[in-house]
């Protein structure tokens, strides 16, 4: 298994995450309809993207891969994360991605959904990879179906009905 600290792609560069990053993610979280989806949870605050960013630098220690910064590689500032996360109560591993509202639409959340999967695939060893998604949320189905995975079945997560893709190697 081979962690990396960076992954680029055409217009992308993905990261770890650093202390600083902390005000740009609350920015990302903040934005209107981000986390329409998402369990809920408390409203974003600095004080939560700074604990999200030391959970995910845990992460990284513990597992050897986690969640990703993502920034374009033309222009200065954060558009969200993607990475993976392992889900205990399952024995998963997750893609996940978060991108800003102004970063929809244009074909940066498959870019990089795309480069973190390969990498778990190939460099990292995962024979299985899931994606879940908000059955009302057609965009990620989207991001999902994209990359190659295929809708598997309606499960719970996080104490929400939600759909299940996959991806096996």
């Amino acid at each position: 298994m081979r962690a990396e600290s960076e992954l680029l792609t055409t217009r992308l560069q993905l990261r770890r995450f650093e202390t600083k990053d902390a005000r740009d993610l609350f920015e990302v979280l903040a934005g209107k309809d981000v986390l329409k989806y998402f369990p809920p949870m408390p409203s974003p605050s600095l004080a939560l993207a700074k604990k999200m960013i030391e959970r995910i630098g845990e992460q990284w220690e513990a597992d050897g891969y986690g969640l990703w910064a993502v920034e374009s590689r033309d222009t200065a500032g954060l558009l969200g994360r993607c990475g993976f996360q392992y889900l205990p109560e399952t024995k998963e591993v997750e893609i996940d991605y978060i991108l800003g509202p102004e970063h929809w639409g244009r074909g940066f959340a498959s870019e990089a959904a795309s480069a973190v999967l390969q990498h778990g695939l190939d460099d990292l060893g995962f024979t299985r990879v899931i994606g879940i998604v908000h059955p009302e949320n057609l965009s990620s189905k989207g991001v999902l179906k994209k990359i190659g995975m295929t809708f598997d079945v309606q499960a719970e997560y996080f104490g929400m009905l939600m759909d299940r893709y996959l991806v096996e190697r």
